[in-house]
């Protein structure tokens, strides 16, 4: 490696830490919310930002296993943040929704969280994060493509 800062293994030993540093904001932040657990705040989250969807898609846009996706859907619904309604489309998938009470918390919660994601990245200016944002998604096509 010889200590070259764009040796590949260097690039991904610093993206990896910094990925490592932010994550822990992340789940740091989202755990002083009071909403509970982190794949409940991202169901949550999806919700908020998605609206109304069938469990599965809840699932995959949460990033959560199936088990998982249930398990947390049956918390959040006993919590009354959540609901399943009639799927007009489908009548065979039920559609989960954001309760009123769950509106509110998860848009309070959300907003403060990213008050604190904003303080991670404020070192940034707005050229610059555009230019991170442009870099990673260069990244991970790339990445994605050798996973094939």
């Amino acid at each position: 490696m010889n200590g070259n800062v764009t040796d590949a293994p260097r690039l991904f030993l610093v993206f990896w830490k910094a990925w490592r540093a932010m994550e822990e904001v992340d789940r740091r932040s989202i755990s002083k919310l009071g909403i509970g657990c982190f794949s409940d705040f991202v169901v949550l989250e999806a919700l908020l930002h998605k609206g109304a969807m069938p469990v599965k898609d809840l699932g995959r846009k949460a990033g959560l296993t199936s088990g998982s996706i249930t398990t947390a859907v049956q918390r959040l619904e006993k919590q009354g943040w959540i609901r399943r309604e009639k799927n007009p489309a489908d009548s065979r998938f039920s559609l989960i929704s954001l309760t009123p009470e769950g509106t509110g918390l998860i848009s309070d919660a959300f907003a403060e969280h990213a008050r604190r994601l904003e303080q991670a990245f404020s070192p940034l200016e707005k050229a610059e994060r555009a230019e991170f944002v442009r870099l990673l998604k260069k990244v991970g096509r790339t990445a994605e493509a050798m996973s094939l």
